[in-house]
């Protein structure tokens, strides 16, 4: 048996941002369009009007300011309001590969490897651009990988679910070295036209190598546990996949398609879920929350993030303790803590101990203890 450890880490980030004031601008634009468009049928009550937007509310209600998209034209015209990606040929690489390459090549360089070191690709992502043939292969073979690749779906948990399965491939010897990756177009399944979703999510990938750590050629974290839970429930939920049809009437634009969140419910429901599940794992592993140097949580709402912090901590967190990013990235599904990890984790010394945990639909929750090792 072989020790597991995270030896590097990369981020690829689209180069369009979309401040909340633009977002705001171009949904009040659709909103008065449309609200135009069915003035007759609002004044006869058959319809509500729809209500502007504002930074104010944005801010107050995730803490976001800025999100990065892959396209920003697209989302920002009142007459498309989504993301206008070019059907790319069958020889082409995917955009998904095009964001991962990136990102898995900054952590190679970060861990001192190359391709012929690694065995294992994983895709693990919320959202996929096609069924088949598996983006993971197609990675592999973007960066010259022998070995094997597949994807992983668990939503916004992905990342950390994925980090389990190389791990625990690294730990029984079957592989070397494994790349998890998360190429996340969240921008491309966001409801944009929703004001009470509309800014919530943004694009980016990211990548972690595991390999063994004693071939671990620098700074590195080792993986002392990892720990995953799932438990079904509808609210969140996104119908919009390779199975999609038209209705009878052949409309395919539907809202009920897109990204929906039933948001008060996941606070109620998500939010002790999470908290225990940390303890728990915690608990297991005889590490106490004194001795956590830093939380890297999943990044979909400060006021989340805040309550699980206070209550795995048993106190406020203190600066830098638990690092948000969702501020300028936005929520990026199964990156999200995976980008607090990369940004936020080189000031930590030797023998300081940290988690990693995402959380999302499903429900999902996947957690990963660390220690920082030279």
């Amino acid at each position: 048996m072989y020790t597991p450890a995270i030896t590097g880490t990369g981020v690829f980030t689209p180069k369009n941002v979309i401040t909340n004031a633009e977002l705001v601008q171009a949904f009040n634009a659709y909103a008065d369009k449309m609200n135009a468009k069915n003035a007759e049928a609002i004044a006869a009550g058959q319809m509500e009007s729809l209500q502007h937007s504002s930074e104010e509310f944005i801010l107050k209600a995730s803490g976001i300011q800025n999100r990065f998209v892959m396209d920003k034209d697209g989302v920002l015209d009142p007459d498309v309001m989504h993301p206008s990606l070019r059907q790319r040929s069958d020889d082409e690489p995917g955009i998904m590969t095009e964001m991962a390459v990136d990102a898995c090549n900054t952590a190679l360089a970060q861990a001192g490897r190359t391709a012929a070191d690694v065995d294992l690709v994983i895709c693990a992502a919320s959202n996929h651009e096609r069924a088949y043939p598996a983006i993971a292969i197609e990675i592999q073979q973007a960066l010259g990988i022998d070995g094997f690749g597949f994807d992983m779906n668990v939503a916004c948990s992905s990342a950390t679910f994925g980090i389990q399965a190389a791990a625990d491939m690294v730990r029984s010897g079957s592989v070397r070295a494994a790349l998890v990756v998360n190429p996340e177009i969240c921008s491309g399944h966001l409801e944009w036209r929703d004001r009470d979703c509309h800014f919530i999510f943004g694009d980016v990938a990211t990548a972690t190598l595991i390999e063994r750590v004693e071939d671990a050629q620098g700074p590195h974290f080792e993986i002392l546990s990892t720990r995953c839970a799932t438990a079904f429930s509808n609210n969140i939920r996104n119908n919009n996949g390779f199975l999609r049809r038209s209705r009878p009437d052949g409309v395919t634009d539907r809202r009920d398609m897109q990204f929906m969140q039933n948001g008060r419910k996941v606070f109620k429901e998500v939010l002790p879920m999470v908290s225990k599940h940390i303890s728990d794992h915690m608990d297991t592993e005889g590490v106490e929350a004194s001795d956590l140097k830093r939380l890297w949580l999943h990044q979909a709402n400060k006021t989340m993030n805040d309550f699980i912090g206070k209550k795995v901590l048993g106190r406020e967190p203190e600066t830098g303790e638990q690092p948000n990013i969702l501020q300028d990235y936005a929520n990026t599904s199964s990156a999200g803590s995976i980008i607090a990890f990369s940004k936020y984790s080189d000031d930590l010394q030797d023998g300081d101990v940290g988690l990693i945990c995402s959380f999302g639909a499903g429900y999902s929750v996947g957690s990963v203890i660390v220690k920082r090792q030279s």
